[in-house]
């Protein structure tokens, strides 16, 4: 056994959606690293995405589209199937989130952050079904890991309701889902991040040294451990982990006592 035999991507091609910055941009560059083949990269802002994939080399491919809609899922998965003929490596990264008082929260804060938090997962990857079942095998199974939150495990004091809500929705139904896909050697799973910085996360990206201060390890994460833990669960080294949630964080889930309640930027 080597560590390539562990943790080697060569050969494979993955799919990062929201993979122009923050935690899908980590990930890709975990992959990059692991060697794989190519990795196609979604965004709604062409720009960004376009200057991501220049900067991160020619094995990273843009692809602008929004996956919110059906019908925009439906017009990634043609390019993509017009591209490939297999995928071995789902991220299901893309997300939003929406902070609004209890008495004013509207409905279209939850319609947008459970459309693309929870809906828009399960169709993508129903709908990139055949492509993932072309990859996978007993021997080498294909991958979908869903982005979660650290959010979606315990509450954080914003009132960021129907971020939280469809997080621990998402972590669901990544357990609901890896039950039926690994009949087709296709393992789900999912990571909860904790504090990255991200124009998600701003107070992460922005004061990540006040943010450490309320994080059992005392920092915020960065592309190491993000991309480390994705590369572990794309690679042979994960093929035994299905339908778990690993939660990435620096300790804020399971090592904070009581008396640091003080929140570590609030999760992503």
């Amino acid at each position: 056994m080597t560590l390539e035999d562990l943790f080697s991507l060569k050969g494979r091609t993955a799919l990062v959606t929201g993979g122009s910055r923050g935690i899908g941009r980590m990930i890709v560059e975990g992959f990059l690293a692991a060697g794989i083949e190519r990795v196609y990269i979604t965004a709604r802002k062409g720009g960004e995405l376009h200057e991501t994939a220049e900067e991160l080399g020619d094995r990273v491919v843009p692809v602008q589209g929004d996956i919110s809609t059906t019908e925009g899922i439906d017009d990634l998965v043609a390019e993509i199937a017009g591209k490939e003929k297999k995928l071995d490596i789902l991220v299901n990264n893309a997300g939003a989130a929406w902070g609004a008082e209890y008495l004013d929260f509207p409905e279209k804060g939850w319609d947008k952050v459970m459309d693309l938090n929870v809906k828009s997962v399960f169709f993508l990857t129903q709908k990139l079904h055949g492509l993932l079942t072309a990859a996978a095998s007993a021997e080498r199974p294909a991958k979908v890991i869903n982005i979660a939150s650290v959010d979606g495990l315990r509450i954080n004091p914003w009132e960021t309701y129907s971020y939280q809500a469809s997080k621990a929705a998402l972590i669901q139904l990544t357990r609901r889902m890896a039950a039926r896909l690994v009949k087709d050697h296709v393992y789900m799973t999912a990571i909860a991040p904790g504090a990255f910085p991200s124009d998600m996360n701003k107070v992460a990206r922005d004061m990540a040294e006040e943010s450490g201060k309320g994080i059992p390890n005392k920092r915020v994460g960065d592309a190491f451990d993000m991309g480390g833990s994705a590369v572990y669960l794309a690679s042979r080294a994960g093929d035994y982990t299905i339908g778990e949630t690993l939660t990435v964080d620096g300790g804020i889930v399971n090592a904070l006592l009581p008396t640091h309640f003080a929140d570590p930027a609030g999760g992503r």
